[in-house]
């Protein structure tokens, strides 16, 4: 059985990871979304909210778990016996970055694979900070997240 770890800090979750994901779960038998806790990044959602909101928008997917984790990513996946990291790469700034961490996760555990997926090209330009800052500003998110996190964004931002 082929399980697949898709980890991130999903600060909000956007249509752009549920592509990632749902090609995720085309390609193996499980897929597992780590929810980083990410301390060191300046975060609008806990990590028990984010955690909800992916739980909330994957509800209707087969073959999907969700858990929060922190330390070391190649720990994480050991202990969810996966056999790979999936990472999706938006832009060369994306993959230099990712490149990065691949090399070092392989360093570490040479074990574990790290699969690169493109996201859909009507999400390609998509990230989370890029919703976070229209929602700030009170623009409309609904082409870019799943409602449940629209809405959570209107009530974060007291909209």
């Amino acid at each position: 059985m082929k399980r697949v770890v898709y980890p991130g800090s999903f600060d909000p979750i956007t249509n752009g990871h549920l592509d990632i994901i749902k090609r995720a779960l085309q390609l193996f038998d499980t897929v597992i979304v780590g929810v980083a806790k990410r301390e060191e990044k300046k975060l609008l959602f806990s990590l028990e909210e984010r955690v909800t909101l992916v739980k909330e928008v994957t509800k209707d997917l087969k073959n999907l778990e969700v858990y929060p984790f922190t330390g070391l990513l190649v720990d994480f996946v050991r202990e969810k016996k996966a056999q790979a990291i999936i990472r999706g790469i938006r832009a060369v700034a994306d993959f230099d970055y990712e490149f990065q961490m691949a090399l070092t996760n392989r360093k570490i555990a040479p074990d574990i694979e790290t699969i690169f997926l493109l996201p859909s090209q009507e999400f390609i330009f998509l990230s989370a900070s890029l919703v976070k800052e229209i929602a700030s500003l009170g623009g409309c998110v609904k082409n870019f997240v799943p409602e449940v996190v629209a809405e959570a964004l209107r009530k974060k931002m007291g909209r």
